[in-house]
């Protein structure tokens, strides 16, 4: 079982009222104020502790009652450590009761990270009504999808009512225009009584820039000498420091423990700045696991640096995380397909030759120099397993950072999706879709916020200017056709619509990734012992993966047309066609693969870009 935790931050209920807790080293004074039909008076004084802390147990408080917190003399300010902010950033926090939700998931044990199929999702822009609850009446359609586990962006609440996350300022309150904690929990429940994980998207880099009064109450969170692309770094080991790690450990417990979600996502690792003698990840990896022994819970970085220490056990120097997004997989798809080239695709070529490389290693880079840096990027991921890297061909960064949020199948003929899909799908390496792909949904993904008019007209400047040095986005002009990431419309054009899923030719894109899903979790599923992937020529990737009782699956995946690919192996009748990516339940209108088993040299013949899945048979 998990070992006992409890909060030692913000406001929880205890058997004789509310408990509160805030760090403000430099202050003499603090009160909390409340908005109480229980309580007599509306101000009660805290006590200062020897570690910069206020505490106080106010017996007349109740869970759903509403308080900020003032520091000598000034604010009020909400709680820094808010459980929910019912009023928005800027409003008072509430007091919530965790123990009072009915969890239904007491035999729930988690996922292996083998075991992941993962389906990210913004809640605002996953359904029309953007809600916790409205995500909840979806996920029986993944499960019959066939995704095991679904990240959500992040859930801290943001100033205004739309947001990709990343602007979060209360880390422990979910957003409250998707719906309350309770409702989050339920969406969590609902999960994984259908046999879903679910993780968590994390920001521990950086704060938003509107709503945040950590200030207010001490400036040692942020430590000047160390600068991120957003301002100071976070103080992970500076003066004071360690209050400051034990908040984001403490929110990281709170969400795993009092969410029972399954796992975190760490946003821009590589922005956690630590030079201490133990890193904080390190720290929070050790104590997550040791706190959490019931379940299984996953630790996964997003860093582009391809660092193995961020994978490597603790004992051996590494921070011990269990999985990291590997980018280069998604870097050389696109610069095949969609010929991308500026910008940090520069470091890619998108040959069949290293995106071979880059399936067999886990990533490309481990130790080139890269172009668009000039420096030596990655190390060498020799004996890490395949699932420990997390591949995607599109996700909510590689949508959303373009200038109109267009979608990968939004820019290359469908064929080559279709081919594209399965080779993210058959590879050994863990699998990310992001919504909607499943049936390449039409919408966009745009970036989207809620600022005050002064800050949005800054975010919108400054959007339109990350482009300029794009060489089709030179003319001011053609910048100026960029959504607005403050107009409402950019927001509602980024909705998924549900029903043009079950039309056509959504419909068939839709059946294809059921199909290799299915195929995933089963054949492929006892062909984990071994992978070997090679370049058969232009844009044609071969993908042999073995089992340990010498089943085998053969995938050829044509990202483009090709004339004849001759098959390097024994390519005899033992060899059992499971389907080609133009089969007609895919397309209405198929060009299949042509194949040829003749000797001396059997082939396959490509007309249009697609992929072919064979079994041998064992025994035979």
């Amino acid at each position: 079982m998990s070992k006992a935790w409890e909060p030692t931050l913000g406001a929880w209920m205890e058997a004789e009222g509310a408990r509160f807790r805030v760090w403000a080293p430099g202050a003499t004074a603090a009160e909390v104020v409340a908005d109480s039909a229980h309580a007599e008076v509306s101000c009660f004084p805290l006590l200062k502790q020897a570690d910069g802390c206020f505490t106080g147990l106010i017996p007349d408080l109740r869970a759903g009652d509403r308080y900020r917190f003032t520091i000598d003399g000034r604010g009020p300010f909400p709680d820094p450590a808010s459980r929910y902010q019912p009023e928005g950033v800027h409003g008072p926090s509430q007091i919530i009761d965790p123990c009072a939700f009915a969890w239904g998931d007491q035999s729930w044990r988690g996922i292996a990270i083998d075991d992941l199929i993962v389906y990210e999702l913004h809640v605002g822009t996953f359904t029309s009504a953007g809600t916790f609850r409205s995500v909840s009446e979806r996920l029986p359609d993944l499960v019959e999808l066939g995704i095991t586990a679904i990240e959500l962006m992040p859930l801290a609440d943001f100033p205004g009512r739309r947001n990709w996350g990343y602007d979060g300022v209360n880390l422990f309150a979910p957003a409250h225009s998707y719906g309350t904690p309770d409702e989050l929990r339920h969406l969590v429940d609902t999960a994984h009584q259908l046999g879903l994980a679910v993780l968590l998207d994390v920001v521990y880099n950086h704060f938003g820039p509107d709503g945040n009064y950590l200030s207010q109450f001490t400036p040692f969170y942020f430590n000047e000498k160390h600068h991120t692309p957003w301002g100071a770094a976070l103080n992970f080991d500076g003066q004071n420091c360690e209050p400051v790690r034990a908040f984001f450990l403490e929110n990281a417990l709170h969400w795993l423990h009092d969410c029972h979600f399954d796992g975190l996502r760490f946003d821009a690792a590589h922005a956690i700045i630590d030079e201490g003698p133990r890193h904080f990840l390190a720290e929070l990896s050790g104590c997550v696991h040791e706190t959490i022994t019931h379940r299984k819970v996953l630790l996964i970085a997003e860093d582009h640096r391809n660092l193995v220490t961020l994978i490597s056990p603790t004992a051996d120097g590494g921070l011990g995380l269990d999985g990291i997004w590997a980018d280069d997989f998604h870097h050389q798809v696109r610069r095949c397909l969609a010929r991308d080239c500026e910008g940090y695709y520069r470091d890619y070529t998108g040959s069949a030759v290293d995106l071979a490389t880059t399936i067999q290693n886990g990533w490309f880079y481990s130790g080139q120099i890269s172009v668009n840096s000039g420096e030596p990027r990655g190390t060498d991921p020799t004996g890490i397993a395949p699932s420990r890297f997390v591949n995607c061909i599109q996700n909510h960064d590689q949508i959303g950072n373009r200038p109109f949020g267009d979608r990968l199948h939004h820019s290359i003929d469908a064929a080559a999706y279709r081919a594209a899909s399965a080779l993210l799908l058959c590879a050994p390496q863990t699998p990310l879709l992001f919504m909607g792909q499943e049936w390449a949904a039409s919408a966009p993904f745009q970036f989207f916020t809620d600022h005050n008019p002064e800050l949005g007209k800054l975010v919108r400047e400054g959007r339109r200017n990350e482009f300029k040095a794009f060489a089709a986005f030179a003319d001011p002009h053609i910048r100026e056709t960029i959504p607005d990431p403050q107009a409402e419309t950019t927001f509602v054009a980024s909705k998924l619509d549900w029903l043009e899923r079950d039309k056509e030719p959504h419909a068939a894109v839709l059946r294809l990734y059921r199909e290799l899903l299915q195929l995933r979790r089963s054949e492929l599923a006892r062909c984990s012992t071994r992978h070997e992937a090679t370049a058969l020529g232009d844009g044609v990737i071969l993908l042999r993966r073995q089992g340990a009782d010498a089943s085998e699956i053969l995938i050829v995946a044509a990202l483009k047309p090709a004339l004849q690919v001759t098959m390097p192996i024994e390519f005899d009748s033992r060899w059992q066609l499971l389907l080609t990516t133009e089969d007609e339940r895919f397309n209405a209108q198929p060009r299949p693969p042509m194949i040829d088993r003749s000797k001396p040299e059997p082939s396959i013949i490509f007309p249009v870009p697609a992929a072919v899945i064979f079994r041998r048979e064992r025994n035979r």
